[in-house]
């Protein structure tokens, strides 16, 4: 049972890779709705040149802020508070009655008891992805509408960062290097998305490997006649 330690670690780092990668796929969508896409890109209606918006009147950004809140998360307090606390799990200070002590072991069941709502968030983050998503697949931009507008800010249906560049790309746009833009962004938007995947798989992982290892420390604490400095798992939290 020893490697469920070194498996807690492993996992914790690679919590932390994923997350980075989820936060920084977020962020270059994010800057390029606020600069580039905020401008209009020209497309070709009816043989004639016309802008478009970058960006729609109505876009739904909700799904990123839950999912930008669940990679920070996972990161800072499940990655980095999670490291220091180990490290001071496995102190031999961490059973005294001195400050020391105290602060290690609240630290530690504090880490703990937080593995679970972060992993809950970063669920409701996927759910809530893909959902709005999907009820907003397959969504095209009027261009007789749009026409109307005159570079002006699309104002039918709502529309995801996905969605909307999609629809985008499905355009006749006069620019190679805008739809190669739009392209780009296009799959780091999805990228995001379905990084949802496997961050959630690898937070399940490491939050079962922590509640092993606590379950773990409390046996041989026991054994060492320390029953009392450590609560049960369902416990730490207490």
């Amino acid at each position: 049972m020893a490697s469920t330690a070194l498996l807690l670690k492993v996992f914790i780092g690679l919590l932390m890779i994923v997350s980075i990668i989820e936060l920084s796929f977020i962020s270059a969508t994010v800057a390029f709705l606020a600069k580039r896409a905020s401008h209009t890109f020209d497309v070709v209606y009816n043989g004639s040149t016309m802008p478009v918006s970058g960006t729609p009147a109505q876009i739904l950004v909700n799904q990123g802020h839950t999912s930008n809140g669940a990679s920070g998360t996972a990161f800072v307090v499940i990655g980095c508070c999670g490291t220091l606390a180990i490290w001071l799990r496995g102190r031999t200070g961490y059973h005294s009655k001195a400050i020391g002590g105290y602060f290690s072991r609240g630290w530690y069941r504090l880490w703990l008891a937080l593995n679970v709502p972060a992993l809950l968030l970063t669920l409701g983050a996927l759910a809530y992805t893909f959902a709005v998503t999907r009820a907003h697949q397959g969504q095209r931009i009027d261009l007789s509408v749009a026409r109307g507008l005159g570079g002006g800010a699309y104002p039918l249906q709502e529309w995801t960062p996905q969605n909307w560049f999609d629809a985008l790309l499905k355009l006749e746009l006069t620019s190679g290097t805008d739809r190669d833009d739009i392209g780009s962004h296009y799959k780091i938007a999805r990228g995001w998305e379905f990084n949802l995947i496997p961050f959630f798989i690898v937070q399940l992982v490491q939050t079962v490997l922590a509640l092993l290892e606590a379950m773990r420390l409390r046996k041989a604490d026991r054994k060492v006649g320390r029953g009392g400095a450590e609560k049960g798992v369902g416990q730490e939290s207490q």
